[in-house]
């Protein structure tokens, strides 16, 4: 009995000096409060999940036009299998890559500025990124492909087109931000609308503007965003004549028009996608909110 017990002992013994060698050679705990590597360019999800506009009309010759399970199910998500109306016979292979796209506009109908629908036509059409396939059987006029990345569910007739690499810019080095920067002299435009057809932004917003390749915008241009005071056709609420006057908080000499005070620098952005006459654009950082109609300069 003593001898098993010695042997017990030992061994165990043994043991715990494993486990305290192993312990030993494992690297240090990283402190919760030691600074992280930061991102340094917008990652993949905000660069192929940005949805783009363009005036150029986008060819649905190629579509999604059913998937399986399709007696219970209208809507697709990654991993589903669906079908494409394009096949062999129009050379289409085994491995083949596309992304999925379809044309969206704002189900409320409601201008959030006064200018807003004009804008949005001019620019052109939206277009939402839904995803991506890849192609996994073959048949000679359609094919079967398996849904490899989503951003939002497929449905029939969604327009399908051959998979392309979008770059992500790098973002500025962190504490460059201007927060009284002058005004650059470069092209002027505006904050349209928004990823959703939002209205209101912060970081990591994506927001598309009436400024395309035709007024010298290049995908990795940095946006700065900016506003006036007293301008009436600004979209958060005011009262008007706030830039020198407030019943019961103090008024000035003098009347204050919006072009005679310095404009007010909110935030900035970096290009991800651009079209003839709009760009996509990620901000990067946000001093305070910035809204719809607010404005934007190439910097």
């Amino acid at each position: 009995m003593r001898a098993f017990a010695a042997a017990f002992s030992l061994a165990f013994l043994s043991v715990a000096s494993v486990v305290s060698a192993q312990t030993a050679s494992q690297a240090p705990v990283v402190n919760s409060t030691q600074r992280v590597n930061e991102a340094t360019s917008p990652d993949y999800t905000a660069v192929y999940c940005s949805s783009f506009v363009s005036d150029e009309r986008v060819s649905n010759d190629t579509v999604l036009i059913s998937g399986e399970e399709s007696r219970a199910k209208i809507t697709f998500a990654r991993g589903d299998y669906v079908y494409i109306n394009k096949g062999s016979a129009q050379g289409v292979k085994v491995g083949d890559r596309y992304s999925v796209i379809r044309a969206t506009e704002d189900p409320t109908k409601v201008q959030w500025f006064k200018w807003q629908d004009k804008l949005m036509k001019a620019m052109g059409t939206l277009y939402k990124d839904t995803g991506q396939l890849i192609v996994t059987t073959v048949q000679p006029n359609v094919s079967i492909a398996q849904v490899s990345f989503s951003c939002d569910y497929m449905q029939r007739g969604d327009i399908v087109r051959p998979y392309q690499e979008r770059p992500s810019p790098p973002y500025k080095p962190s504490g460059t931000f201007e927060h009284f920067a002058p005004v650059s002299g470069k092209s002027v435009g505006m904050l349209v609308v928004g990823q959703e057809f939002s209205q209101l932004y912060g970081k990591n917003s994506i927001v598309y503007i009436n400024l395309g390749n035709n007024q010298g915008v290049k995908v990795g241009d940095y946006m700065r965003i900016f506003r006036y005071q007293g301008s009436m056709s600004e979209l958060v609420p005011n009262t008007e004549g706030y830039q020198y006057k407030l019943f019961g908080f103090g008024s000035t000499p003098a009347k204050y028009e919006w072009n005679d005070l310095p404009r007010e620098v909110l935030g900035e952005g970096v290009v991800i996608n651009t079209s003839r006459n709009s760009s996509t654009v990620f901000i990067t950082y946000s001093r305070i909110e910035a809204y719809a109609g607010d404005y934007v300069e190439i910097e």
